[in-house]
């Protein structure tokens, strides 16, 4: 079945397995989150890996899956990071006979009439949830939803809701997480002004984040790690950065793959150019699959994420000098 929000919320404890995909990664978390949260599943009854290990832990993934709880109450399944390459096993494990757990499918961007979609969208106890990035229309929407009902808000003048719409919008977690932080804001005073929004949203830490990014990738390691200082100092989600990290690195998987320099400020175009000449397509798409391992660590084992965000970042810029270095030669 194919779903939209409605359907997931009056629907999710009525299925087999639920797959949430789509290129708005915060969204696909946050579902992912509300499904956890819908059906009540406790710690203990929840086991969640990688796709990357599938194969290697396919017989506990199966063991988990078709043995009931030992704490009682309903168990979840969690497979991040899915892609149509392992449609054949979740199709075995979707339709097992002996499925006692409630099963959570998350992917990136899927292909129409691929294995993945194709599975979900064409079984009555499957169902299929795309996660889009929010248009104008949407994203207005959300942002009243948000602030309006949700935080109280009675006011959100134009000017301000043209400034958070042109924004925000690439993916749901960063958006609600400067939302929350506009209403906590202006708590006081029940009304979003275009003042606050500038103070508030992501360009007030525009600078900082830039030099974050950018730094990383070009192999600066001093500026890297300054910059993240002063951003998690200004209280910035490491979950958030994460995001913002993924995202980077898939606008520089695009440049390196398709040699073509996105539209950039000029005050960040030269650390770009820098960072294409540095990494190559393999070792881009392994940051990638380190940071969604990162992220489903963070998600899972409760471990401090600004100390492994720091480590991270560290490591990270520090193999972008040293490639740096080995290009030159």
């Amino acid at each position: 079945m194919k779903w939209k929000e409605s359907d997931f919320n009056s629907g999710i404890d009525k299925i087999r397995a639920v797959l949430i995909y789509g290129p708005d990664a915060g969204q696909v978390d946050e579902y992912c989150d509300r499904a956890t949260e819908k059906l009540e599943i406790e710690k203990d009854n929840l086991f969640a890996l990688d796709s990357d290990e599938l194969r290697e832990k396919q017989d506990a993934l199966f063991a988990e899956s078709c043995s009931p709880s030992m704490f009682g109450g309903r168990k979840m399944v969690i497979i991040s990071n899915a892609s149509d390459s392992d449609a054949k096993l979740i199709s075995d494990l979707v339709n097992h006979s002996g499925l006692c757990a409630s099963v959570v499918i998350t992917a990136g961007d899927l292909r129409a009439g691929g294995g993945l979609r194709s599975l979900f969208e064409g079984a009555d106890n499957l169902a299929a949830l795309a996660c889009y990035t929010d248009d104008a229309k949407s994203l207005a929407t959300l942002i009243r939803r948000e602030l309006s009902a949700a935080s109280g808000i009675q006011q959100i003048t134009p000017d301000a809701m043209a400034y958070m719409t042109s924004h925000l919008g690439g993916d749901r977690g960063i958006t609600r997480g400067f939302l929350a932080k506009i209403a906590l804001y202006v708590d006081d005073k029940k009304i979003v002004e275009l003042d606050d929004v500038e103070k508030c949203l992501p360009d007030t830490g525009a600078a900082n984040t830039d030099d974050y990014l950018y730094s990383l990738t070009a192999g600066h390691v001093q500026q890297t790690m300054v910059a993240l200082d002063r951003l998690l100092y200004d209280n910035a989600e490491p979950n958030m950065l994460l995001r913002m990290l993924d995202g980077h690195f898939k606008k520089l998987l695009t440049a390196v793959v398709e040699g073509q320099l996105p539209r950039l400020f000029w005050k960040v175009a030269e650390k770009f150019n820098q960072a294409m000449k540095i990494w190559t397509e393999p070792e881009i798409v392994a940051v990638l699959r380190r940071l969604n391992e990162l992220e489903q660590q963070l998600r899972t084992t409760g471990m401090p994420a600004e100390i492994l965000l720091r480590d991270f970042s560290l490591k990270l810029a520090m193999r972008a000098m040293k490639l740096s270095v080995k290009r030159r030669k």
